[in-house]
């Protein structure tokens, strides 16, 4: 039976609840937090704790009425009863919220649900009674027996060929058609094949050729030439000394401040000092030619064409009365009229490397909450699906959680502790490379940074380290950023226990710590990094993944929250706080792994990198991406 049952607002707003049983948590904060504001109402069913909850739109209301029943048990007439109570209500309570633009009183209301549930379970119960009684009568019924073996043909063949003489067995198995002289000669003939040489017996040596014409390289055709060998024996000249010298004569000169700032930092990307001389990062700007605007066309827009846009209309209906309707608005968007730009609005959002199935789901959850209502006056389905297409992009790009590092940072320096950042992520993205440019921001508000080598996997990924915080020592003359490795080959997460515990003696703020990169299939190196998280519990784990990615995007994140789960050992396991973006600068307007990232985890981008030095880290600005996202 039912546990509980809801008439809310689409904001969250409870109308109307009637409670069956105890319950131990909210599972509708949970269904508007996770799924309705989330955009993810395409789901049919959605499970939290021990309830299944289902639930059904009222556009043209703006209601969403809400079932929610232990899981187990699996009602069959939950859909009938959303179906019934939302079309009831609607007839009851519909014309009045429509003209007074309120919500009528309900006093009423749980008279008819009783009845309306009552009237409904009595059909289900029918229905299961009727289903049961044919069942019993069929299998009541009965039922022709198989013949037993000894009625068949193979018993009775079988029988007989064991009765059967051996003699006549035997005889019955020699072929009749056999000539035994034709069979000898043909044996005879066989062995005189075998015994000749070309048919099995040793490989004839190659003849010689009588005419020896020279060969290509050989000593014939070019004299041979000795290379000489590099002594290693330690008695070594001077000469051959500086010939294997590759260093650089002059050390200090490839660690020049002035060098390094040119080469290392773009003064034009430098972002802002605030009053309180905090540095932020600089946001990211969307050029020129990418100007948006919400009185762009429509046929710039979508490009589809005005047939694709009209709801199917009943032959019953006048043409004259039809156009008129069509130019007033005054029509209600069904499923028929929303399904071609949709279907288009999915291609588009693909194009724009957005998941394929990020995209589907996205386009259901839009469409989903725009069938019944009503257009206004000249304006057509197209500029609706746009308007409310882009309200759900803000609402899934827009951050739930705090994306302010340095408050979190300061935080921790009020306990007294070093704040952690763990990177993660695939091979090749770029990990060791951000998490320098992240130093070079925190060293850019007073912080003191430890950088914890932990790739011990990929070969001279301790050195890259190491040449990140020599420069970033260069650039910055009261800089305090040193490197914690122990080499290559070592247990990762215990060399970041070590430099958590250095980092606390020595008086760092912040403890970045690299890892190496590793594929989400890879079930070895994932344990690993789920054991250096669970050993560390760090503040913040950010997954740092490329903009380039479409599809993959969602396995990879989806497969490295798996590992951090099953691979922890504990009850309440970690997950990815949050993202980095890469390679932002070389994907033009393809910013649709932006929005799978964010939609599969839930979890804001905090920045964006967009080139090789040390200031290309950007703010990401939401409504940049989504004005990339609608852009055609």
């Amino acid at each position: 039976m039912l546990d509980f049952f809801f008439i809310a607002t689409k904001g969250g707003l409870v109308l109307w609840s009637k409670a069956y049983g105890p319950s131990q948590s909210s599972p509708i904060n949970s269904l508007i937090h996770d799924v309705l504001i989330e955009e993810r109402s395409s789901t049919q069913v959605y499970y939290k704790d021990n309830y299944a909850i289902k639930w059904t739109f009222v556009n043209d209301l703006d209601l969403v009425f809400i079932a929610v029943y232990p899981k187990s048990l699996g009602l069959s007439y939950v859909d009938s009863l959303l179906q019934a109570t939302s079309s009831q209500f609607n007839e009851l309570y519909g014309s009045r919220i429509l003209r007074k633009n309120q919500i009528p009183q309900l006093k009423g209301w749980g008279i008819h649900f009783e009845a309306l549930l009552q009237t409904i379970e009595d059909q289900d119960a029918l229905v299961w009674n009727t289903i049961v009684e044919t069942l019993m009568n069929t299998h009541s019924k009965k039922v022709k027996q198989p013949r037993k073996f000894e009625q068949t043909t193979g018993y009775a063949n079988t029988l007989a060929y064991a009765r059967a003489k051996p003699e006549d067995v035997r005889e019955s198995h020699i072929p009749s058609f056999v000539d035994e002289e034709e069979f000898r000669r043909n044996v005879e003939l066989l062995k005189k094949k075998t015994a000749s040489p070309r048919m099995g017996g040793r490989k004839a040596s190659k003849a010689k050729s009588p005419i020896g014409s020279p060969v290509i390289g050989s000593e014939a055709s070019s004299p041979k030439r000795n290379k000489e060998g590099r002594k290693w024996d330690g008695k070594i000249s001077v000469k051959d000394a500086k010939s294997l010298d590759y260093s650089n004569s002059d050390g200090n000169e490839f660690v020049k401040p002035d060098h390094l700032v040119s080469f290392h930092v773009d003064q034009g990307g430098m972002g802002q000092h605030s009053k309180d001389g905090t540095y932020n990062v600089a946001d990211l700007e969307a050029s020129d030619d990418e100007s948006y605007s919400d009185d762009e066309s429509e046929e710039e827009y979508t490009k589809i064409s005005a047939r694709s846009l009209l709801a199917k209309k009943s032959s019953a209906e006048s043409g004259l009365m039809s156009f008129f309707k069509n130019m007033t608005g005054q029509k209600e968007m069904s499923t028929e009229s929303l399904e071609p730009i949709m279907s288009k609005m999915k291609e588009h959002l693909i194009n724009k490397n957005v998941a394929a199935d990020i995209a589907q789901h996205l386009c259901d959850s839009v469409a989903k909450g725009l069938v019944g209502q009503t257009l206004g006056n000249f304006k057509s389905v197209q500029s609706h699906v746009k308007q409310s297409m882009e309200t759900s992009l803000k609402r899934i790009l827009t951050p739930k959680t705090s994306v302010d590092l340095l408050r979190d940072i300061a935080q921790a320096q009020a306990e007294k502790r070093p704040y952690t950042i763990v990177f993660i992520g695939v091979n090749g993205v770029g990990k060791s490379t951000n998490l320098s440019k992240t130093a070079f921001w925190l060293l850019q508000n007073n912080l003191k940074v430890l950088i914890a080598a932990c790739d011990t996997f990929r070969s001279g990924a301790v050195e890259q380290l190491r040449v990140h915080v020599r420069n970033l020592k260069a650039l910055e003359a009261n800089a305090i950023v040193d490197l914690y490795e122990k080499g290559y080959g070592k247990d990762s997460a215990a060399i970041a226990k070590e430099a958590i515990s250095s980092a606390k003696l020595t008086g760092h703020d912040v403890v970045l710590i690299d890892t190496a990169g590793r594929m989400q299939d890879n079930d070895p190196l994932m344990r690993a990094l789920a054991k250096l998280v669970t050993v560390n519990n760090p503040d913040k784990i950010i997954f740092v993944g490329e903009a380039l990615v479409g599809n993959e995007a969602v396995d990879q994140l989806t497969k490295f929250n798996a590992a951090l789960k099953d691979f922890s050992g504990r009850a309440n396991p970690r997950h990815i706080d949050g993202m980095i973006l890469t390679k932002f600068d070389t994907i033009d307007d393809k910013v649709g792994a932006a929005l799978s990232m964010t939609y599969t985890t839930g979890q804001p981008i905090l920045f964006v990198g967009t080139g090789q030095t040390y200031t290309d880290l950007k703010n990401m600005k939401v409504s940049h991406v989504v004005q990339s996202l609608l852009r055609e």
